[in-house]
């Protein structure tokens, strides 16, 4: 019997990770305070005049955050000069059974396996979102002090990853301090197992969309599939106005933001032990590749061939990120 590499996104993901990132970042927000595990390419909490670009790279399923910052390492010695003055930062996104596991402090977010995936609040100890994350990174990337000639930043994932960069996309409220200082933003999906929809047309058997029977999947239109029951970070009082709230506002925010769609044309198979199999995901699909190809279209028909979304499909590529983030075309929107 052949052994699964401990990376390979087919192994267990409920147990624990066997290396927890060396640094830390504050997260706190007026629900709370909590730490999270990071790797960063270079001193984070000194000054470094000499990035222009950052890339956060989100892991997937397995929170294997080490394996990611050595493929974003490849990635980036792979894109050679364009790359050169590139951060490379990996949040990890801990389960209660990692923190116990490897005796963390107190301080450290905790999530169940995967709820940190749709941007849930972490189990302890504050209810705070995997999104709160980011906000607090982009945050700190936004002052000018330690980061002066920073022109850009690309939040980045693969797998469970794209999820969290994904969905953060949709509902991101963490963008404003870097368009204060003319800092570019991107995103770049490659590869997640479904995509929030706008409303309830689905993919068809046609090639088209139509509404989907609610009969068939009551759960279909709920987050993290669609917009129905928001997690607490996009909903909490005063932070978040009503307005800004509604699927065509969301969808309008969404369309307007830099996002680049990264498929392996071989990330095809239906039975991918990490393809999530629930009945709301196989409403968009069989595959990832065919759910992403469907959610592409999905946006071009809404929009009359906007938005300017890129979509590649990587040749050759099945559901693996050194693959996808390793070819021209990820390289290119990791690095430029």
């Amino acid at each position: 019997m052949t052994l699964l590499d401990p990376n390979d996104e087919r192994a267990p993901n409920e147990r624990p990770v066997a290396v927890v990132a060396p640094m830390h970042l504050e997260v706190a927000t007026a629900r709370g305070r909590g730490t999270v595990p990071l790797y960063a390419s270079g001193a984070w909490h000194a000054p470094q005049p000499e990035v222009t670009r950052a890339v956060i790279l989100l892991h997937g399923r397995l929170r294997n955050a080490d394996a990611y910052f050595q493929l974003a390492h490849r990635a980036r010695a792979h894109a050679g000069e364009a790359a050169a003055h590139t951060l490379l930062l990996v949040p990890q996104f801990l389960a209660s059974e990692d923190v116990e596991a490897h005796r963390l402090p107190a301080s450290t977010l905790r999530w169940d396996w995967t709820s940190w995936m749709g941007g849930d609040d972490a189990l302890a100890p504050a209810p705070l979102s995997s999104f709160d994350v980011l906000d607090a990174l982009l945050a700190t990337l936004a002052d000018p002090l330690p980061f002066p000639s920073l022109r850009e930043v690309v939040v980045a994932g693969h797998s469970g990853g794209a999820q969290v960069a994904h969905r953060y996309a949709v509902l991101a409220r963490g963008e404003a301090p870097l368009a204060a200082r003319g800092v570019k933003l991107s995103y770049v999906i490659a590869n997640p197992s479904s995509y929030v929809y706008f409303d309830v047309q689905r993919p068809d058997a046609h090639g088209g969309f139509a509404a989907f029977d609610e009969a068939r999947c009551p759960g279909f239109n709920r987050w993290k599939y669609g917009l129905e029951a928001l997690p607490s970070y996009a909903r909490n009082a005063g932070l978040s106005p009503e307005a800004a709230l509604t699927p065509a506002a969301l969808e309008a925010a969404y369309v307007r933001r830099d996002v680049t769609l990264l498929l392996g044309d071989r990330d095809c198979d239906p039975e991918h032990p990490a393809l999530d199999r629930s009945c709301a995901a196989l409403a968009q699909g069989a595959n990832r590749l065919e759910r992403g190809r469907a959610y592409a279209q999905y946006l071009r028909e809404r929009h009359l061939g906007e938005p300017a979304h890129p979509v590649h499909e990587i040749a050759g590529a099945g559901h693996d990120a050194d693959a996808v983030f390793g070819s021209a075309a990820g390289r290119a929107a990791l690095f430029g």
